[in-house]
């Protein structure tokens, strides 16, 4: 796997991931995944990467939004790995490469929502160092209607950033990054 930045030479692939996904999966992405809404991405404020399988096809996205207005500091991450290649590790990747360009995007904070059901995706976010911020009762629904608890999570990135630096950290494992990214 390797990942690389969303650009648009990358729709088309990013388009026929959209498209495999099941109904329960497309339940939960916040955004519009049509062909015109995914073809303006490359160009918001937003910035998005793919984790790539070896023929080059898409088995992940994450993003890290800037949010606008008073809370300039925080970006949202959102992240959706293909049900075939879940368990892997690539979820874990991408969010911690997102996290990292959080920091170089000079973010403070970077918040993740995910239904409360889910319980393994719960574990990576807390495992990276997310804790949870909040728990709003029945806020979504999926597709048949039920309705769903969402669980807001936070990691404060320029924390952990400088405790980091200050101890020397920071280089090293900004260069894990730049490795992992290359070499998967």
């Amino acid at each position: 796997m390797r990942i690389v930045a969303l650009g648009a030479d990358r729709l088309e692939p990013l388009q026929r991931f959209f498209a495999k996904l099941p109904e329960g999966d497309l339940t939960f992405i916040k955004e519009d995944v049509d062909p015109d809404s995914v073809a303006s991405w490359p160009r918001d404020r937003g910035r998005r990467w793919l984790a790539l399988d070896d023929d080059g096809g898409v088995i992940g996205i994450v993003a890290v939004l800037p949010l606008s207005g008073w809370s300039d500091h925080v970006g949202e991450l959102r992240l959706v790995v293909s049900p075939d290649h879940r368990g892997q590790g690539i979820g874990r990747a991408l969010a911690r490469h997102a996290l990292f360009q959080a920091v170089e995007m000079g973010l403070a904070k970077v918040v993740v929502e995910i239904v409360a059901q889910q319980e393994s995706a719960a574990a990576m976010f807390t495992a990276l160092g997310f804790e949870g911020e909040a728990l709003l009762r029945d806020q979504i629904r999926d597709r048949t209607g039920q309705p769903r608890d969402l669980l807001m999570l936070a990691h404060h990135v320029q924390d952990t950033w400088s405790a980091m630096s200050s101890v020397g950290l920071d280089h090293e494992l900004g260069s894990a990054a730049d490795t992992e990214s290359e070499s998967r």
